[in-house]
């Protein structure tokens, strides 16, 4: 594993394999980049595969700072490529690693050559649907906001890790004893990897803001990788970013829910390697 300083005392861990066209890769909340580590040696075959820690998850240690947010995260993508000189690239991000990605190419759309992006939580679009399902999109917003991410903020804020992870789960699985059902090595590895969450839910945003004009003015490429099986208001979001975004296509997984990409990992990989293969990156 190498690290690399992206400057204000900020340092990543990442691994990477291969040659080729920059293909990183970003995880989710509750994870770290060891999430991705049977992708990378399959995607060096043909491109320089690189996975990367965000800098609240293991193994980094980074100094906690006021305002994080997914918005943060892609400005550290953009120091990052910038650091390893990798012009162009890939970004595929799963989860929160997509918000990122999706942040990043608003952001900083001279370092983005193509994105796939697999369930990335643009919570604020619900507030945002058109026609329709307008009134079922802000209800939905409501609804995360009263009761899984207000009640995260008040378990973080008095330092109960435990409780917050709870409610994210509880909500998520609509289940309230989902947390304490996990197995006891599942639950262990998720508070490792929590960090990131005690610095947002105390000093930060969850779901920063994006509008739909935003989104509208990426011109990448873009995958969108869904799990039929998943959580509903993330169907809703993606079907929302497949509509905004102008160079969009969708593959939904009939039998994958949000963690598609372990549950169908090899089908992911040849969809995604397909994807840029058409968009003439090799």
């Amino acid at each position: 594993m190498r690290t690399v300083d992206i400057g204000h005392k900020i340092t990543l861990h990442y691994v990477e394999q291969g040659k080729g066209a920059p293909v990183i890769f970003v995880h989710g909340s509750l994870s770290d980049g060891g999430y991705w580590s049977d992708q990378i040696g399959p995607f060096a075959e043909h491109y320089r595969a690189i996975a990367y820690s965000r800098r609240y998850n293991y193994p980094n240690v980074n100094p906690d700072e006021a305002g994080y947010s997914a918005v943060t995260d892609a400005d550290d993508l953009a120091a990052f490529i910038d650091a390893l000189h990798l012009g162009k690239v890939v970004v595929v991000g799963h989860s929160y690693g997509g918000l990122t990605g999706l942040f990043l190419a608003a952001r900083h759309p001279d370092l983005v050559r193509a994105l796939v992006l697999a369930e990335a939580p643009a919570v604020p679009l619900l507030a945002h649907l058109p026609g329709d399902e307008a009134k079922r999109g802000k209800a939905v917003f409501e609804d995360i906001q009263r009761r899984m991410v207000t009640p995260m903020q008040e378990a973080f804020r008095r330092s109960d890790r435990d409780a917050g992870i709870r409610a994210f789960i509880a909500y998520v699985f609509d289940d309230p004893r989902a947390w304490d059902n996990m197995p006891a090595s599942s639950r262990e590895q998720t508070l490792r990897d929590a960090h990131e969450w005690d610095v947002m839910m105390t000093k930060g945003t969850l779901f920063p803001d994006i509008e739909p004009q935003t989104i509208r003015k990426i011109t990448a490429p873009v995958l969108l990788l869904s799990g039929a099986k998943s959580y509903p208001f993330l169907g809703l979001i993606d079907r929302e970013l497949g509509r905004l975004l102008p160079h969009s296509q969708t593959i939904v997984f009939p039998d994958a829910g949000r963690q598609m990409w372990l549950q169908e990992p090899d089908a992911c990989r040849k969809d995604v390697e397909t994807f840029l293969w058409r968009s003439g990156i090799q």
